[in-house]
C-alpha cells in the first residue's frame, strides 16, 4: 500500500485574544470619535448658516439638538473607553480637555430647553469636535497620566468639581464675547445678521452673573478642598496652578461684588470675566501643558 505524502500546511496564524480585542476597541473607538466629530460640526454648521441669515435660531432647535445630543452621546461612550482604565482615571491632557468640551457642551445643550443659550454652541460645538480629534492624534499614556482608584474620595470630589466650575466659567466666557458682539452692534445701531437672533441685552447680562455665581461657589469648594489635600506645591508641581487657581477666584470675586455693590454691566464685567477666565486657562491647562507636553513629567 502506498501513501501519497501530502506537504505539510501550516495553519494560518492566530491572533492572540486580547491583542484582538484591543485592536478592535482601538478601531471602534476612532469610528465612533469620527461619527461623533461629523455630528458635532454638521450640528455647528447647520446654527450658524441659520444665525448668519439672521433667523431665528428656535425654528430649526429640533433638529439642532438632535444633532448635538447624538454627538454628546458617542462622544461620552468614547470618553469612558479612553478615560477608565484598569487601575483609574487616565488624566492626560488631551483626554482632560475632551472631557472638558463634552461637559460644556452637555450643559449648553441641555440648559438650551429652559435657556436661551443655544447659540453658545457655535464655538462649543466645534471645539468639541477639535477635542476630540486630538484625543485621538494625541493617545495619552494611562501609566504616566493616572488618577488611582486608590486616591481619597475626597480628591476625586475635588476633581470632579473643579471641572464643573471651570466648564461653567468657559460657558460664561463665551457668553461674555456674545455679550461684547451684541454691545458693539447696539452701540453703533446696526443691529443684522445673528444679533437679532440674541436675547435681549439685560437677559444676556442676567444668565452671565448667574452662570459665574453658580461656578464662583463650585470654584470655592475646589480651591478649599484642594488646599486640604495639598502636601507640598513645589513636589507636587503645583505652585503656578496654586497661585492662578487662587488669583482667578479673586478677579471672580472682585467681579460678583462690583456686580452686587457697583452694579458692573457691560464693557466692565466683560473685561472682568475674560481676565478670570484667562488666568484660569493658565492655571488648569496652562500648567497641564506646560508639565506634560513640554517638561514631559
Amino acid at each position: 500500500m502506498s501513501f501519497v505524502h501530502l506537504p505539510f500546511i501550516s495553519p494560518p496564524e492566530v491572533c492572540h485574544h486580547s491583542r484582538c480585542k484591543l485592536a478592535v476597541t482601538a478601531m471602534t473607538i476612532t469610528y465612533i470619535a469620527i461619527l461623533a466629530i461629523v455630528l458635532y460640526l454638521s450640528a455647528g454648521i447647520k446654527l450658524g448658516l441659520r444665525l448668519a441669515k439672521g433667523a431665528q435660531a428656535i425654528r430649526y432647535k429640533g433638529v439642532f439638538l438632535g444633532l448635538g445630543f447624538a454627538a454628546i452621546a458617542l462622544h461620552a461612550w468614547v470618553l469612558y473607553q479612553n478615560l477608565f482604565v484598569v487601575n483609574g482615571l487616565n488624566m492626560g491632557i488631551f483626554n482632560a480637555l475632551s472631557l472638558l468640551s463634552w461637559i460644556i457642551a452637555s450643559l449648553i445643550l441641555v440648559s438650551s430647553f429652559t435657556q436661551p443659550v443655544e447659540n453658545l454652541s457655535i464655538a462649543a460645538l466645534p471645539l468639541a469636535a477639535l477635542a476630540l480629534i486630538l484625543e485621538l492624534a494625541f493617545p495619552s499614556s494611562p501609566e504616566a497620566h493616572l488618577v488611582s482608584r486608590d486616591v481619597p474620595d475626597g480628591l476625586k470630589i475635588h476633581i470632579l468639581i473643579s471641572i464643573l466650575s471651570y466648564s461653567l466659567f468657559t460657558i460664561a466666557a463665551c457668553q461674555a464675547v456674545l455679550l461684547a458682539v451684541q454691545n458693539k452692534h447696539l452701540h453703533s445701531k446696526r443691529p443684522g445678521g445673528f444679533v437679532r437672533t440674541l436675547p435681549p441685552l439685560e437677559t444676556m447680562e442676567t444668565l452671565l452673573f448667574r452662570m459665574i455665581s453658580v461656578a464662583f461657589v463650585l470654584q470655592s469648594i475646589s480651591v478649599v478642598s484642594g488646599i486640604m489635600y495639598l502636601r507640598d506645591m513645589f513636589a507636587q508641581h503645583l505652585v503656578h496652578k496654586t497661585v492662578l487657581s487662587i488669583a482667578a477666584w479673586l478677579v471672580f470675586g472682585i467681579l460678583l461684588i462690583g456686580r452686587w455693590r457697583f452694579g458692573w454691566r457691560g464693557r466692565t464685567a466683560i473685561r472682568w470675566t475674560m481676565s478670570g477666565f484667562v488666568t484660569l486657562l493658565l492655571a488648569y491647562l496652562g500648567s497641564k501643558w506646560v508639565l506634560e507636553v513640554l517638561l514631559g513629567r
